[in-house]
């Protein structure tokens, strides 16, 4: 980690060298956003949606964007190749900025910047077959859960809930229906058709989660974005989950109860095998 090279606020240093004072008011409040954004081959994965949203969670939150889109993209490129790994997952973080101590947002500041790189950690093919288990559990979580805030307590203690009970994810449900997991987008498979809620206010808009109704799309799989209920999600014939680390994994488990037959079922293994097509081209620059 000590070798690794990050950016702060305009410069490129070891990671070890990077400063942030305390009264930033990322470190003081978690007022702040966040991005990470999957690289293959070197070539940063679906950029332009993780810009739009990088700056629709700015505005959401009221901080003023700090680089124009062409920046943006000069200083991730930057970053991606100042490390020599092929595959890699780019944290970006923007907060309010440094200032005194007070709720309201300061009259004058200056947005806080920081990117670093690290090797991209997917699951693997084996984990894949495997499939996980999941608990499901209320979501206690604030209203905007579509801003990608740095303010990730309640997410941690459902996760953290999740993992003492011996379960990999937990699937949140507000209001009787199916939102999200904690670190993670939430897919189900009924009478062969995939179904995944709806973007709004309750859950984040995963990027992987949009490629992989574009590509069920493609691949004339018939895929809806419909809400619900935890019952359907108990009998459903498929859950997998989909996030940048986790891309397409199979849920087998869920609150002791087996999914299906227990192992990952036939639309879940077309989906994962489209979207290892897709990053194969995406490393070829042919997508």
């Amino acid at each position: 980690m000590s070798d690794s090279i990050v950016y702060l606020n305009g410069a490129f240093m070891p990671i070890d060298e990077a400063r942030v004072p305390v009264l930033d008011r990322g470190f003081i409040f978690g007022d702040g956003v966040y991005e990470v954004i999957p690289v293959y081959g070197k070539r940063l994965f679906r950029l332009d949606e993780h810009l739009d949203r990088l700056a629709n969670s700015l505005d959401a939150t009221r901080i003023p964007n700090p680089y124009p889109e062409s920046e943006w993209k000069k200083n991730l490129s930057q970053i991606v190749m100042k490390h020599q790994f092929e595959d890699q997952s780019v944290y970006v973080q923007v907060t309010r900025g440094v200032a005194k101590r007070d709720h309201a947002f300061p009259e004058t500041i200056t947005p806080t910047v920081f990117m670093m790189s690290n090797p991209l950690q997917v699951i693997d093919i084996d984990t894949f077959n495997k499939g996980v288990s999941a608990i499901t559990l209320d979501d206690i979580r604030w209203q905007y859960c579509n801003i990608k805030a740095i303010t990730l307590l309640p997410n941690i203690l459902l996760k953290q809930t999740a993992v003492d009970e011996g379960a990999q994810e937990a699937i949140l449900v507000r209001d009787g229906e199916v939102t999200e997991g904690s670190a993670s987008n939430i897919f189900i498979v009924i009478d062969g058709v995939i179904k995944t809620p709806p973007k709004s206010s309750r859950l984040l808009p995963g990027i992987t989660r949009d490629l992989i109704v574009e590509l069920a799309a493609n691949n004339h799989i018939n895929c809806v974005e419909s809400n619900f209920s935890r019952t359907e999600l108990s009998a459903a014939d498929e859950v997998w989950l989909t996030s940048s680390t986790k891309e397409v994994l199979p849920i087998v488990k869920l609150n002791d109860e087996i999914i299906g037959d227990g192992k990952p079922g036939p639309i879940s293994r077309k989906m994962y095998e489209i979207f290892q097509v897709y990053k194969a081209q995406l490393r070829q620059n042919e997508d």
